[in-house]
């Protein structure tokens, strides 16, 4: 009986953790397609104020307001045109007053965040580890795909990453407060150190200043023991996917890869079997 109290005790928890998934998985699609916005529009402020020119009028934009629109017909998105992935699908793909096509972009961070935040809660279980994998799971899949689509990975997400990754371990939810504050810093100086290499010897920037940041909030969540298998698994995998983007899509060799979020998904990795990569990591060496 007691494994099957268990059992019905973790099968809730997944259940109620995909859901949540949908619904966060909705409001990430917003921020991923909202924060690049509200960036470049507070930069055109800076600039507007460090040139003594009068500040250019731009209608608000938050996360919270404008109600979301098509913007091609700018059609508000009622309420019932608004659930996480059936709303898509009832719709079939489409806008419901000019029926132009809703990328489909959408509904699969829905449905990859609700997949994901519902197997963290079964690989992981209930308690403080759950919560803080769920913050972690969702910060890299709006940093993955904002990198994808701008090659910009905001500090409005990746600093306080780092910080509540430093927050939870202070009571040891995911490693000691020692492994965390190093992992901070060699995942920060690790990056910084192969990117000025590479312009010394190059003269050209081989990636962005928010790689840094992300790999040392990596770091602050799972501690410096998983850095050298995080760096090497989202290298390799960077290295296969621009390979066959420019053996198959014929993408230039000059045209910039994000690698931000090859990163993301090896620090999803070292989440679930960290302990894992890092034995056999290290039978290989």
């Amino acid at each position: 009986m007691d494994w099957l109290v268990w059992l019905n005790d973790t099968t809730s928890l997944t259940l109620a953790c995909g859901l949540l998934g949908l619904v966060v998985g909705s409001f990430l699609n917003v921020v991923i397609h909202r924060l690049p916005k509200m960036m470049e529009r507070d930069w055109r402020l800076q600039c507007a104020e460090l040139q003594g020119q009068p500040p250019p009028e731009l209608p608000p934009l938050t996360l919270a307001t404008p109600r979301s629109r098509c913007p091609n017909c700018d059609h508000m998105i009622t309420a019932l045109e608004n659930i996480p992935l059936l709303s898509w699908l009832f719709l079939r793909g489409k806008c419901s007053s000019c029926h132009a096509p809703i990328s489909a972009r959408y509904p699969t961070v829905e449905a990859f965040t609700a997949i994901l935040s519902a197997f963290a809660a079964w690989h992981l279980g209930s308690g403080w580890q759950i919560a803080g994998a769920l913050i972690l799971i969702w910060a890299l899949i709006a940093l993955s795909c904002i990198d994808f689509d701008t090659q910009l990975l905001p500090d409005s997400i990746t600093l306080p990453l780092l910080w509540s990754g430093l927050l939870f371990n202070l009571f040891g939810v995911f490693t000691d407060l020692h492994s965390a504050v190093v992992g901070a810093i060699a995942g920060y100086l690790s990056l910084w150190s192969v990117y000025w290499a590479f312009k010394l010897a190059t003269g050209k920037e081989g990636m962005g200043y928010g790689d840094f940041k992300l790999l040392s909030a990596i770091g602050a969540w799972l501690g410096w023991q998983i850095l050298p298998a995080t760096i090497l698994l989202s290298s390799l995998v960077g290295a296969c996917v621009g390979i066959v983007l420019i053996l198959l899509a014929k993408r230039g060799r000059n045209v910039p890869i994000p690698f931000g979020p090859y990163l993301a998904a090896a620090g999803l990795l070292a989440l679930f079997w960290g302990e894992e990569i890092t034995r056999g990591y290290l039978q290989l060496l």
